[in-house]
């Protein structure tokens, strides 16, 4: 009967597949929502930035016109 160890041990080495498939694709989810957070942060700074520069603009036009 060594053909049923064999199974046992094919069914427990798709079980230990399976779960780790399912930790690893958990750990991408959680690094995906990360990195949309991270993305989203730089374009909100990125974005402040680019209104700074926009109002530094004005006013060194406004001090050169008055």
């Amino acid at each position: 009967m060594p053909f049923v160890w064999t199974l046992v041990l094919l069914a427990a080495g798709l079980v230990l597949l399976v779960f780790l498939l399912v930790r690893a694709l958990l750990e991408v989810r959680r690094l995906q929502r990360v990195q949309r957070s991270a993305t989203s942060a730089l374009a909100d700074r990125s974005g402040m930035v680019k209104a700074r520069v926009a109002g530094l603009k004005v006013a060194i036009a406004q001090r050169r016109r008055g």
